[in-house]
């Protein structure tokens, strides 16, 4: 399972996603878009929106932290 977050530090919903995933044992890259311009470019490709955070499992994008499409795709 690949899966990317796309987050920035100041983000709530971004620590609780990531820690969604942590809680499961799931394994993510996880890339701060305030530091890295490439992936905010890519998120924003990937996504259509700058907000965070931006969820990508296995190409099925997710914008915001949505538990319930989280449990879809990593179940």
């Amino acid at each position: 399972m690949n899966i990317t977050i796309y987050s920035t530090p100041t983000c709530p919903y971004c620590v609780m996603a990531k820690n969604y995933f942590k809680q499961k044992n799931v394994n993510f890259s996880d890339y701060d878009v305030s530091r890295n311009q490439s992936k905010a470019e890519e998120m924003i490709r990937l996504s259509g929106q700058s907000g965070v955070p931006v969820i990508n499992i296995n190409g099925n994008i997710i914008r915001g932290f949505d538990r319930q499409a989280i449990d879809r795709l990593i179940n």
